[in-house]
Protein backbone atom coordinates (compact mmCIF):
# COMPACT_ATOMS: atom_id res chain seq x y z
CA UNK A 1 0.00 0.00 0.00
CA UNK A 2 1.44 3.43 -1.13
CA UNK A 3 2.18 5.90 2.29
CA UNK A 4 -0.16 8.53 0.87
CA UNK A 5 2.05 11.06 3.23
CA UNK A 6 4.94 10.63 0.76
CA UNK A 7 3.16 11.81 -2.51
CA UNK A 8 3.09 15.02 -3.20
CA UNK A 9 -0.63 16.80 -4.98
CA UNK A 10 -1.36 19.27 -7.36
CA UNK A 11 -4.64 21.27 -6.89
CA UNK A 12 -6.34 19.29 -9.43
CA UNK A 13 -6.53 16.54 -7.75
CA UNK A 14 -3.46 14.30 -9.45
CA UNK A 15 -0.82 12.55 -7.02
CA UNK A 16 2.61 12.26 -7.95
CA UNK A 17 5.16 9.94 -6.57
CA UNK A 18 8.81 10.83 -7.25
CA UNK A 19 11.78 8.36 -7.49
CA UNK A 20 14.70 9.96 -8.91
CA UNK A 21 14.32 11.58 -11.56
CA UNK A 22 10.79 10.15 -12.21
CA UNK A 23 7.20 11.38 -11.14
CA UNK A 24 4.59 8.72 -11.29
CA UNK A 25 1.20 10.18 -11.35
CA UNK A 26 -2.54 9.24 -10.60
CA UNK A 27 -5.76 10.86 -9.56
CA UNK A 28 -6.55 10.87 -6.11
CA UNK A 29 -9.26 8.81 -4.09
CA UNK A 30 -11.28 12.12 -3.64
CA UNK A 31 -11.12 12.94 -7.08
CA UNK A 32 -11.91 9.42 -8.74
CA UNK A 33 -14.74 9.54 -5.85
CA UNK A 34 -16.25 12.24 -7.49
CA UNK A 35 -15.84 11.51 -11.11
CA UNK A 36 -17.92 7.94 -10.37
CA UNK A 37 -17.52 4.93 -12.66
CA UNK A 38 -14.60 5.63 -15.46
CA UNK A 39 -15.18 4.53 -18.15
CA UNK A 40 -12.78 5.98 -20.66
CA UNK A 41 -8.93 6.95 -20.27
CA UNK A 42 -6.92 8.81 -22.93
CA UNK A 43 -3.62 9.29 -22.02
CA UNK A 44 -0.55 11.23 -23.90
CA UNK A 45 1.76 9.49 -25.68
CA UNK A 46 5.11 7.68 -24.41
CA UNK A 47 7.55 11.13 -25.56
CA UNK A 48 5.11 13.64 -25.08
CA UNK A 49 7.33 16.93 -23.34
CA UNK A 50 4.35 18.42 -21.18
CA UNK A 51 4.11 21.48 -19.18
CA UNK A 52 2.75 21.74 -15.82
CA UNK A 53 -1.16 22.46 -15.89
CA UNK A 54 -1.61 21.63 -19.19
CA UNK A 55 -4.10 19.49 -20.15
CA UNK A 56 -2.64 16.26 -21.21
CA UNK A 57 -5.33 13.78 -21.58
CA UNK A 58 -9.19 12.92 -20.50
CA UNK A 59 -11.03 10.64 -18.07
CA UNK A 60 -14.69 10.02 -19.10
CA UNK A 61 -17.46 8.77 -15.98
CA UNK A 62 -20.49 7.96 -16.16
CA UNK A 63 -21.32 11.10 -14.45
CA UNK A 64 -18.99 13.57 -16.71
CA UNK A 65 -16.02 14.22 -19.01
CA UNK A 66 -13.01 15.25 -17.13
CA UNK A 67 -9.81 16.88 -17.83
CA UNK A 68 -6.27 15.49 -16.75
CA UNK A 69 -3.58 17.74 -15.87
CA UNK A 70 0.06 17.63 -16.17
CA UNK A 71 1.29 18.02 -12.27
CA UNK A 72 4.88 19.25 -13.08
CA UNK A 73 6.60 19.55 -15.93
CA UNK A 74 8.60 16.68 -18.22
CA UNK A 75 8.47 14.14 -20.73
CA UNK A 76 6.27 10.92 -20.55
CA UNK A 77 8.43 8.21 -20.28
CA UNK A 78 5.46 5.56 -19.41
CA UNK A 79 1.71 5.39 -20.10
CA UNK A 80 -0.35 2.54 -17.99
CA UNK A 81 -2.17 0.63 -20.68
CA UNK A 82 -3.41 -1.52 -17.99
CA UNK A 83 -5.78 1.94 -17.66
CA UNK A 84 -6.87 1.83 -21.02
CA UNK A 85 -7.88 -1.36 -21.53
CA UNK A 86 -9.49 -1.14 -17.79
CA UNK A 87 -10.35 2.39 -16.84
CA UNK A 88 -12.62 1.02 -13.46
CA UNK A 89 -8.86 1.03 -12.21
CA UNK A 90 -8.79 4.64 -11.50
CA UNK A 91 -12.16 3.49 -9.11
CA UNK A 92 -10.38 0.17 -7.51
CA UNK A 93 -6.95 1.31 -7.22
CA UNK A 94 -6.12 4.94 -7.59
CA UNK A 95 -3.16 4.66 -5.86
CA UNK A 96 -1.53 1.55 -6.99
CA UNK A 97 -2.83 -0.16 -10.35
CA UNK A 98 -4.78 2.73 -11.12
CA UNK A 99 -1.85 4.67 -11.94
CA UNK A 100 -1.53 7.02 -15.57
CA UNK A 101 1.70 8.15 -16.41
CA UNK A 102 5.33 8.02 -15.80
CA UNK A 103 7.24 11.65 -16.33
CA UNK A 104 10.71 12.04 -16.64
CA UNK A 105 11.50 15.01 -14.11
CA UNK A 106 14.06 17.54 -13.20
CA UNK A 107 15.07 17.71 -9.55
CA UNK A 108 12.67 19.79 -7.28
CA UNK A 109 9.97 19.55 -10.03
CA UNK A 110 7.26 18.25 -7.14
CA UNK A 111 8.40 20.80 -4.43
CA UNK A 112 5.55 23.43 -5.26
CA UNK A 113 3.49 20.67 -4.99
CA UNK A 114 1.39 20.00 -1.87
CA UNK A 115 1.81 17.45 0.71
CA UNK A 116 -0.95 15.42 1.87
CA UNK A 117 -2.21 18.13 4.72
CA UNK A 118 -2.13 20.55 2.59
CA UNK A 119 -3.92 18.78 -0.24
CA UNK A 120 -6.63 17.58 2.30
CA UNK A 121 -7.40 20.98 3.77
CA UNK A 122 -8.53 22.11 0.01
CA UNK A 123 -11.11 18.93 -0.07
CA UNK A 124 -12.65 19.58 2.76
CA UNK A 125 -13.09 23.01 2.90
Amino acid sequence: MTDLNTLRYSEEHEWVAVDGDTATVGITDYAAEKLGDVVFVELPAVGAVISANSVVGEIESTKSVGELYAPVDGTVVEVNDAVVDDPSLVNSAPFEGGWLIKISIAEGAADGLLDRDGYVAITEG
